[in-house]
C-alpha cells in the first residue's frame, strides 16, 4: 500500500479497470473509540448483553464507520495527490462485527479530466467483503485527483511560465467616463 510521501498515483497513472485493495480487522477499539468519535452510544454498538439479545447476536460496528473504512484505501492511493474527496455513498449490506476482517476492494470506473485543477475527477466503486467472503458494503466515490503534469483536453502539456502567462494575458483597457 502506498502512502509514506508524495507516492499516491496522479490522474494521469491511473487506468479504467484499475483496482486497488486494503484489509482490516475490525476490533474492540473500532467500536469504543467510534461511539466517542462519532457520539452515537446506541447500545447495538456498545452494550454486549443488550445485543446478544437482538438481531445481530452480538455488537456490530456503526455503519459509518465502515463506510469510513472503507473510504481510507482512497485516500492512501491517491496520497499525496488527492485535491478532494468529492463524493462518498455508501450501502450497507451486512453486519460488521468485532473480529471481522473486511477487504475493501475499489475499482476504478470513469475518468473525468479537469484541465483547469491541473488533473481530474476518478469515479470509483468499491466493495467491503468479510473473512467468509460476505460482501458486507457496497460503495460509490469521486475523487479530485491532480496530475503529474498539467492536464489539457485529457493530454498532457508542459506547465507554462510565469513569462508565457504574462505574455497571453490581453491589456487591460482603460474606462473613460
Amino acid at each position: 500500500m502506498r502512502g509514506t510521501d508524495d507516492s499516491g498515483r496522479a490522474f494521469d497513472e491511473v487506468a479504467i479497470g484499475e483496482t486497488f485493495s486494503r484489509t482490516v480487522t475490525v476490533t474492540e477499539t473500532h467500536l469504543v473509540l467510534g461511539a466517542g468519535l462519532i457520539g452515537d452510544f446506541n447500545p447495538h454498538h456498545t452494550d454486549e448483553t443488550y445485543a446478544r439479545g437482538r438481531r445481530f447476536g452480538t455488537r456490530v460496528l456503526h455503519g459509518m464507520l465502515t463506510s469510513a473504512l472503507m473510504g481510507a484505501p482512497v485516500g492512501m492511493y491517491f496520497y499525496g495527490t488527492a485535491i478532494a474527496y468529492l463524493e462518498h455513498n455508501a450501502r450497507f449490506v451486512a453486519p460488521v462485527r468485532p473480529g471481522d476482517t473486511l477487504t475493501m476492494t475499489w475499482t476504478i470506473v470513469a475518468l473525468d479530466p479537469k484541465p483547469k485543477h491541473h488533473g481530474g475527477v476518478v469515479t470509483l466503486r468499491g466493495v467491503a467483503r468479510n473473512q467468509n467472503r460476505v460482501i458486507v458494503a457496497e460503495a460509490e466515490g469521486k475523487i479530485m485527483v491532480g496530475g503529474s503534469k498539467r492536464i489539457s483536453s485529457g493530454r498532457e502539456a508542459m506547465p507554462a511560465t510565469a513569462a508565457e502567462k504574462s505574455q497571453r494575458r490581453a491589456p487591460r483597457k482603460k474606462l473613460t467616463r
